[in-house]
């Protein structure tokens, strides 16, 4: 693939000219932008889909969703949204799934997405700025689901305000010897919804000027079988926690689990609190803090239709709200 380099030879003007005219800047003029356009179509140099004439926009009638999991719930729950509210407004849903690096960088890689896919969802997968360059070359409308960037539409509910909300529930109970299963830190996937998450908690804490034990996060998954194992592990010790404030409502029952297996009891002994509201919770009556990825979802893909429809619209970040869910797995001191 050409550079800009040689769409400035070209075009007949200098490379920083390139630069501005393909980035959309205004104080390029009409003529100067057209003959890099034109140069840059020439050479197979991705051009943005708002800057090039009408007779050359194809339309692909799909939006590309990129998602690191299907099967977990709120990956599941994020991407039924999506689908909804593409179909309605007719336009078709090409998903690129990996849970792997490898496959990550394949995805990130393809050229080709240029021509499949009109705009692009991406789910809680904060990218590295290697990657936004290489997705933005490719002339895509982005939007981002579960996390935000400054340049991109984003959706996405405050995890550092949930895990406040979570917190202080079992501090109005009046506990203060508080643990927290966190999920696990995978760098290579680069999440940050269980930092923000504990990021809610240690300043719910301090501000109960609660001092926070470190020595109470214990490490899991987001899964009931992670989440047991590991506090299987966390009930050996001897002085144990009077609440825990686990990070998924599936990690929320493997919690309950061993903590039952160990002879205890939730909440007289233990008191539990997840996050997600998941459709099994109000079966066991976890007491959570709900988030809507279905909506989530829909959101994202009014937003992608609508970066299709009319490029170059400003760009929007939503936050949306959680909530308290109050059901029996949390009792007072």
């Amino acid at each position: 693939m050409s550079g800009i380099a040689e769409i400035a030879e070209e075009a007949g003007v200098s490379p920083a000219t390139v630069s501005r005219a393909l980035r959309g800047l205004h104080h390029v003029n009409y003529k100067t932008r057209k003959k890099v356009v034109d140069a840059a179509l020439a050479l197979d140099y991705p051009v943005r889909p708002d800057l090039l004439p009408l007779d050359a926009r194809k339309k692909s009638n799909v939006v590309g969703v990129i998602t690191p999991y299907l099967s977990r719930w709120y990956f599941a729950q994020a991407i039924n949204g999506i689908e909804q509210s593409l179909r309605e407004a007719g336009i078709d849903l090409m998903l690129f799934n990996f849970s792997e690096v490898e496959g990550r960088k394949r995805i990130f890689q393809q050229r080709l997405l240029r021509e499949k896919v009109d705009a692009l969802i991406i789910i809680s997968l904060p990218v590295e700025d290697e990657e936004f360059d290489s997705l933005l070359s490719l002339g895509i409308p982005l939007t981002l689901l579960g996390f935000d960037h400054e340049n991109y539409n984003s959706v996405m509910v405050d995890d550092v305000l949930g895990g406040k909300i979570a917190t202080n529930h079992l501090i109005d109970y009046g506990h203060k010897d508080i643990a927290i299963l966190s999920g696990a830190r995978d760098i290579a996937m680069n999440f940050n919804v269980s930092d923000n998450r504990t990021l809610g908690f240690i300043k719910a804490m301090q501000e109960a000027n609660i001092e926070w034990n470190p020595e109470n996060d214990i490490r899991g998954d987001y899964n009931v079988q992670t989440a047991e194992i590991a506090m299987r592990s966390f009930l050996e010790r001897k002085k144990l926690p009077t609440a825990i404030f686990c990070h998924s409502d599936e990690m929320a029952i493997g919690a309950m689990k061993a903590i039952r297996q160990k002879g205890l009891r939730v909440p007289e002994d233990i008191s539990v609190i997840g996050f997600d509201d998941h459709e099994f919770a109000q079966h066991i009556g976890l007491t959570t803090v709900s988030q809507p990825p279905q909506f989530l979802g829909q959101m994202a893909a009014s937003a992608a239709v609508e970066s299709i429809l009319k490029p170059g619209s400003q760009t929007k970040h939503l936050s949306v709200a959680t909530s308290l869910v109050l059901r029996e797995t949390t009792a007072r001191i």
